[in-house]
């Protein structure tokens, strides 16, 4: 039997692996971080619900990542400490992140994290690892979706310059 054919957690990670893992990690652990600040400058409650989801995987990813990097003998990055609570109106009207600029931030980061586990998916070997970052593409993509039609609804999306068709004039 060789080194990789039995159950994967019992494989080793190879370096790429490794360095993936504890990257997805920290990106997590500094989007926690910075969506926290985010529910401070929200007013919308559609996006404030997003953004609470969008944490929610945030620390779901730190938490299996984590553990995987752990229990592989592998220290992973430090947590940053947790955000106070702030409202609103205590945020002066130009140091205050718009609705539409945070909807626009996340979504432009949530389809960065699609194209990493993508990444991630493509350079492993462990098919364990593979699957965890399958997951996490599945669940980023659907609040993808989910901040597209918000963007829309609302009227936030900015749309790149639109190709149309016009019939030549004879």
């Amino acid at each position: 039997m060789g080194i990789l054919d039995g159950n994967p957690k019992d494989e080793p990670m190879h370096y790429g692996e490794v360095f993936s893992v504890w990257e997805a990690s920290k990106m997590a652990k500094g989007t926690v971080s910075c969506y926290q600040a985010y529910l401070n400058h929200a007013g919308d409650k559609g996006l404030k619900k997003i953004l609470e989801d969008l944490i929610d995987q945030a620390k779901l990813e730190i938490k299996e990542c984590d553990t995987l990097l752990t229990d592989n003998g592998i220290a992973p990055a430090p947590i940053l400490p947790e955000r106070p609570d702030a409202k609103l109106e205590d945020i002066p009207v130009g140091a205050r992140f718009a609705d539409p600029e945070i909807a626009a931030k996340i979504a432009v980061e949530t389809a960065a994290g699609l194209v990493a586990c993508s990444s991630v998916i493509g350079q492993c070997i462990r098919e364990d690892i593979g699957a965890l970052f399958l997951k996490y593409h599945a669940t980023k993509a659907a609040i993808g979706l989910r901040i597209l039609q918000m963007s829309k609804e609302k009227g936030w999306l900015i749309p790149p310059p639109l190709h149309v068709r016009r019939p030549e004039e004879e």
